[in-house]
């Protein structure tokens, strides 16, 4: 990721969740971005093949209403931070089947959505926490694989 990227990376984290991140945990928050969108387009191709279609489209992704709440308030977030264009690229990764033009538009925020999620989950974890450590993060992933 390039500076600019980190920057605005570490300014998201402290806008949606009030903590403070680095480089150091890019690896991190990558290895969840991915399972958590992999694990998202999994149900949302046996969505489609039950369905009878070879196509994902943005319906067969389960989106919950609190993961919706979330890429709401990623939206308002990125007004300001604008970190859409690098979450579209980490939501550019080789789908399970063809998404449609819609779903693959969506990506982006449903990414966004996720790590406002991810940067509120740490609060819950340790309301005191001002940077998460190892622990947090894997208790951030635990919880979201019992959820998602």
């Amino acid at each position: 990721m390039p500076v600019i990227g980190i920057a605005r990376f570490e300014h998201f984290f402290r806008a949606a969740g009030g903590v403070d991140v680095d480089r150091n945990d890019l690896k991190r928050y990558h290895d969840f971005v991915n399972q958590k969108l992999y694990d998202l387009l999994l149900i949302g191709q046996a969505a489609a093949k039950a369905n009878a279609r070879d196509i994902i489209e943005s319906h067969d992704l389960p989106i919950t209403k609190g993961l919706q709440e979330s890429i709401h308030s990623f939206r308002r977030i990125d007004e300001e931070i604008e970190l859409r264009p690098i979450l579209a690229e980490l939501a550019a990764r080789p789908p399970l089947l063809a998404l449609s033009e819609e779903t693959q538009a969506r990506l982006p925020l449903v990414v966004g959505g996720l790590s406002v999620a991810l940067a509120r989950t740490f609060k819950i974890i340790d309301p005191g926490v001002r940077r998460p450590m190892m622990r947090e993060w894997e208790t951030a992933f635990q919880i979201f694989d019992l959820l998602l």
